[in-house]
């Protein structure tokens, strides 16, 4: 929660810094590049394959050999690494010598060179992480990111001031704050690491056995998650050809719906990968599928009410957040559309995140890296489709994404239930239609509070922004977990009984 409150003072910090215009589009899609590799080889393929090998390593063989597998790979991506960022940096200054671009593009190419040393400390940092979640530490690795928000917000507001006079130069100061955080990102975790026992030590990794493993099951997965940062490439790159200002505008949706995600999807996709995994190597099928079911209930529960959230309240939401300095109305339009077109896939893909861990657990990752590439080629088709025949702008990219997203969810579902024989969802799939009677009845009060609030009241003024996002949030959420605690969900019982024992005096 802290990392995704700090990333959202981060984004609201570029919003008034940089816009949605020129500098912004620039900014952000040089930046996706660096963090689609960190994704490929950190968090994605790499900690996907590790994590099980590490875990049946310290049940099956103890500790040495636990953290003697760890350095392997360590040494293996430490070389592979560096190497790929100094490619990637050859072919920009090469590019860059042609002078057939125009300033934003110039200035995105510049910017990505400059930055995309950050994918080897944040890989490192990723890898850090999956360790530390497989030893049972979770605060310091979660905690770890808002490094990064950190750096970028002291960039904007302490360091852009001294790299010139306009947007322009000073956007170089983030680049450097990007760099910076990474190996913050990294060494951050080397205290946590160093207390459960690691040493570096040198081991070349061409021989090993466990690198050996550890790439001939990541490059299933590495097809995937190659295949997915690839589909991420090249719908941004037909938004940023179709209209610059598309890519900044669908990076602040994106960041909205991330949050609620990252929260509460991701986190639990953290806890639950090291968590199948144990339960996987023991057999415990049975526990295997209670722990599914009660992260696919949590999570259906507590983000359907943010999807509505988002859906019905995206307009005040980014104008309290982000309308601000180089921030205008216009930008507020055009985000908003693309967050409204996003909300309703919040579900499915927090949702394909634990399916992929469970495949994962299982040592299965051929089966979510195929659907994956089904559902990305869908995922472009609608782009293109949504972009340049129906003209949605930012929304063509949030509408595509989300029903792609649905598409991945089902196929994953089925794949899955044949992998285990039964998955054991009645449960979770007959509380359903409650959930939905709870999330349309606080859609509508939300909506109707917040038509009230801008038809007598308005939006001038910060307090009347405040309180036309916060009284239809409050009174809607509200609602929500009343009807559901009333209509008997399991889910609501089990999350305000957490919130009483948590809160309750000791």
């Amino acid at each position: 929660m802290t990392s995704r409150v700090l990333g959202l003072v981060r984004d609201q910090s570029f919003a008034a810094f940089m816009g949605t215009h020129g500098v912004a589009a620039a900014f952000s899609y040089a930046f996706m590049v660096p963090n689609l590799f960190r994704r490929l080889l950190g968090e994605g393929a790499l900690t996907a394959a590790f994590i099980p090998i590490f875990k049946a390593k310290e049940k099956n063989e103890g500790e040495a050999s636990m953290w003697q597998a760890a350095n392997a790979v360590i040494s293996g991506l430490l070389v592979v690494a560096p190497a790929i960022a100094l490619y990637v940096m050859l072919i920009i200054s090469l590019l860059l010598l042609n002078g057939v671009w125009d300033p934003d593009t110039r200035l995105m190419l510049q910017l990505m060179r400059l930055m995309f040393p950050y994918m080897m400390f944040a890989c490192l940092g990723a890898i850090f992480m999956g360790i530390l979640n497989a030893r049972g530490h979770f605060f310091i690795p979660a905690f770890s990111p808002a490094i990064l928000n950190i750096v970028l917000i002291a960039s904007v507001w302490l360091v852009a001031p001294h790299f010139g006079q306009t947007v322009r130069t000073r956007v170089f100061a983030l680049a450097v704050g990007v760099l910076a955080s990474g190996v913050a990102q990294a060494f951050f975790q080397m205290p946590a690491m160093r207390a459960e026992g690691f040493r570096y030590r040198w081991i070349s990794p061409w021989r090993d056995p466990t690198t050996r493993e550890v790439v001939e099951k990541m490059i299933p997965s590495a097809v995937g998650v190659a295949a997915f940062q690839l589909n991420v490439m090249l719908t941004q790159t037909l938004a940023f050809g179709e209209n610059k200002d598309i890519v900044a505008e669908f990076f602040y949706a994106v960041r909205l719906m991330e949050l609620p995600q990252g929260v509460f999807g991701l986190s639990l996709a953290t806890f639950l990968l090291p968590t199948l995994s144990a339960l996987a190597v023991e057999k415990n099928f049975h526990q295997f599928r209670v722990n599914l079911r009660q992260g696919f209930s949590h999570l259906i529960f507590i983000n359907l009410l943010s999807a509505v959230l988002l859906f019905t309240l995206a307009e005040p939401i980014i104008r309290l957040l982000f309308e601000r300095g180089k921030f205008d109305a216009t930008s507020t339009d055009h985000v908003s559309f693309g967050l409204v077109c996003l909300a309703p896939g919040l579900i499915s893909f927090s949702l394909v995140n634990i399916l992929a861990r469970a495949f994962y657990a299982l040592n299965d990752i051929k089966t979510p890296m195929r659907i994956s590439i089904f559902c990305l080629t869908i995922n472009l088709l609608l782009t293109a489709f949504f972009l340049f025949g129906a003209k949605l702008g930012a929304g063509a990219l949030g509408v595509a994404n989300t029903l792609s997203s649905f598409c991945n969810l089902a196929l994953l579902l089925f794949a899955l239930r044949k992998k285990l024989k039964t998955l054991e969802m009645a449960e979770c799939t007959a509380q359903l239609p409650r959930l939905a009677v709870a999330g349309l009845a606080a859609g509508a009060l939300a909506w109707g509070l917040r038509w009230l609030w801008q038809n007598h009241l308005g939006h001038a003024t910060l307090p009347l922004k405040l309180g036309e996002v916060f009284l239809p949030m409050t009174a809607a959420a509200a609602l929500y977990f009343a009807l559901s605690w009333w209509m008997n969900i399991r889910s609501a019982h089990e999350m305000i009984a957490l919130i009483a024992a948590r809160t309750k005096p000791s």
